[in-house]
């Protein structure tokens, strides 16, 4: 199926690594004006280039998402565009040191992570909405996890913002059902990316990603480029009845339940 955001402005937090890489490159590859954002101008770079033969175009904004000013350096950007369309929310932070009993997480980290992964969208809906309405139509696609909906040991903080995801985008969707814009959360299983991959260096078991991939159904990990092509469905017309829903892509692991573990 070709999908065409041809004269779309699609915003990407945490566009230029891991998921969100993928994500800039699919709406790319579609057409789309993309504003992706990154706190590595090096990778901004580097995803610029790879898109340099494709249809649409990539514009970066670097900084962090934990800062205002950064969400409004991206809304500026998209308003000088013609105004946002379509709004991934997709950073997200998962530090190795985070995973610690709730009772022995540090306060401070406790606040970057909510305040990336979940306060950044709150941000970035309230500087993208009124673009929206005033096109009379919008998408926003919020990045959660299968965190959101289970769990494990030693990630308090993390799941926290995944569930608060999840919650947020129904909200939202009813708010803003009437201005024809639509807001679905996808929450990912594991995937092959550079946060995976962080993690895994924290983690003193080291038959421990071995045995995650076992658990899988589908005995893989995602590949992002296939998350990437759900997000791109969603933004769609072909997906304009749907709102306020949790897509969960994740190889069949929820479908699997922790008791068949």
């Amino acid at each position: 199926m070709r999908i065409d955001f041809t004269g779309k402005v699609v915003i990407i937090t945490g566009g230029a690594g891991g998921l969100g890489k993928a994500f800039t490159l699919e709406f790319a590859t579609a057409g789309a004006e993309v504003v992706c954002n990154d706190l590595d101008p090096a990778a901004g770079e580097a995803v610029i280039a790879e898109a340099a033969d494709m249809p649409g175009r990539i514009h970066f904004v670097g900084g962090s998402m934990g800062l205002p000013e950064t969400c409004d350096a991206l809304a500026a950007k998209a308003r000088d565009l013609g105004g946002v369309d379509i709004l991934c929310n997709n950073v997200g932070i998962q530090p190795p040191t985070s995973y610690v009993p709730a009772h022995d997480l540090d306060d401070a980290l406790w606040d970057a992570i909510l305040t990336v992964n979940l306060k950044s969208y709150f941000w970035m809906v309230k500087r993208c909405v009124p673009m929206m309405q005033a096109k009379g139509k919008g998408v926003i696609i919020n990045t959660a996890s299968v965190q959101g909906l289970q769990s494990q040991k030693g990630a308090a903080a993390y799941a926290a913002s995944k569930g608060g995801i999840i919650s947020m985008t129904r909200q939202l969707a009813l708010e803003y059902a009437e201005d024809n814009i639509r807001v679905v959360a996808i929450a990912p299983g594991t995937f092959d990316t550079p946060l995976l991959r962080d993690v895994a260096a924290g983690i003193p078991d080291k038959g421990y990603m071995e045995r995650l991939r076992q658990a899988y159904p589908m005995k893989r990990f995602g590949d992002p480029a296939e998350l990437a092509r759900v997000v791109a469905f969603l933004a769609s017309d072909g997906a304009s009845f749907l709102t306020g829903e949790c897509v969960t892509v994740d190889g069949g692991i929820m479908a699997q339940g922790g008791w068949a573990q």
